[in-house]
């Protein structure tokens, strides 16, 4: 798969800045204030964090002995801010279809760093799985935390992700779910 197809994926999915290879830029972080409840031990704790991201994605080479050339392979480094204080790396693979608007991309990657609770801030690691689709430019996407992922004060973390794209910027919208804490 061409750089251009795969740049063309990356923006229809993702988001125009997603696809160059610079790190797109963001505002500083706007944050909204978490409420504090009383917490019971052992009980799971809803929660919500937002802030922005920036995201770098760079088309990887083909290896002739995997897979099939019209399925392209890029890496994604990404930094959080605001609610979620961390870095990410993963890998997509994205594929596009003789019909100009459509095409489909899965990825995953391991997000790791701080995570401002209800019960205060956290850390430790999480994987989130993507999976997005294109069909004649309606977009969907999907970004779940996968299921036991979480390590350190993130274990037990459950939730989904939304990424939102607007002029241009990324920011995320994450509604999970946390054990409290030991």
């Amino acid at each position: 798969m061409s750089l251009a197809v795969m740049n063309l994926v990356a923006m229809n999915l993702v988001g125009p800045a997603a696809a160059q290879t610079a790190p797109a830029q963001t505002s500083p972080a706007q944050t909204v204030p978490i409420q504090k409840a009383p917490i019971q031990k052992g009980t799971a704790v809803s929660a919500h964090a937002s802030g922005p991201f920036d995201v770098t994605i760079t088309p990887q080479s083909a290896d002739d002995k995997v897979g099939d050339p019209t399925v392209g392979r890029m890496s994604i480094d990404k930094q959080f801010h605001g609610d979620l204080e961390a870095t990410s790396k993963g890998q997509m693979l994205a594929a596009m279809t003789e019909f100009k608007g459509s095409a489909g991309y899965v990825a995953m990657e391991r997000v790791t760093g701080t995570l401002r609770t209800p019960g205060g801030v956290r850390s430790g690691s999480f994987a989130l799985q993507h999976s997005g689709t294109l069909n004649r430019g309606a977009a969907q996407l999907s970004v779940s935390v996968v299921p036991d992922s979480g390590t350190g004060q993130l274990a037990g973390l459950a939730g989904k992700m939304t990424i939102i794209v607007a002029d241009g910027k990324h920011s995320y919208d994450f509604e999970y779910t946390l054990p409290d804490a030991p």
